[in-house]
């Protein structure tokens, strides 16, 4: 099933004091801006830039019910964007480390191809039909032995950069303070003033 795709998506968040304690693990001992996220709230804001192409905007909106809840609004974003900074890094060097053992499975495969190709024929008699069903059986050798990492680096590479731009998207993505709902309506997925 395909999703629509959208200019902007908006990830709507709660600042409050107890709803913002429930966003972070309960056994985190650390201070507000630094504690691990919640699996729920990480699946919550996946589930809502699941629709999340290269070129859409993502934007956090954060409601306060009252002027105190502002004060959370910040040491919150902080904890939300760290935690996607470190995932990004860490899918960045899944990256480096899948590139790596694919290049090198391939080279080695390449090697040993040759070695088979040019090595075994020059070895065995090119007389006898045992010699033709070894060198056809080398030939499907060889593009198995290749097929894999020529398959990972053409086709597989592109999962990972669509990671690592999601999750530089949100570990980016800038906030608004929604104050009070009477002051702001949703148009088009932007908000707008309404006197």
């Amino acid at each position: 099933m395909s999703h629509p795709v959208a200019k902007s998506i908006n990830v709507f968040i709660t600042s409050d004091r107890l709803i913002a304690n429930n966003y972070f693990n309960r056994h985190d001992p650390a201070p507000i801006y630094m504690r691990q996220l919640s699996h729920q709230f990480e699946d919550y804001i996946s589930q809502s830039v699941k629709s999340a192409k290269r070129h859409s905007a993502i934007f956090y909106k954060l409601k306060c019910k009252c002027e105190d809840d502002k004060q959370y609004a910040e040491p919150l974003m902080y904890a939300i964007r760290g935690h996607f900074t470190a995932k990004k890094e860490d899918r960045e060097k899944e990256f480096v480390k899948f590139k790596r053992r694919n290049w090198t499975l391939l080279v080695i495969s390449i090697i040993v191809v040759i070695l088979f190709q040019t090595m075994l024929p020059m070895v065995m008699s090119s007389e006898s039909g045992f010699t033709t069903g070894v060198i056809n059986s080398l030939d499907v050798f060889a593009w198995v032995l290749l097929w894999h990492p020529i398959d990972e680096l053409v086709f597989r590479w592109n999962t990972f950069l669509k990671d690592i731009c999601l999750l530089k998207k949100l570990a980016t993505a800038e906030y608004i303070l929604i104050e009070n709902e009477k002051n702001y309506v949703v148009v088009d997925d932007s908000l707008r003033v309404v006197a």
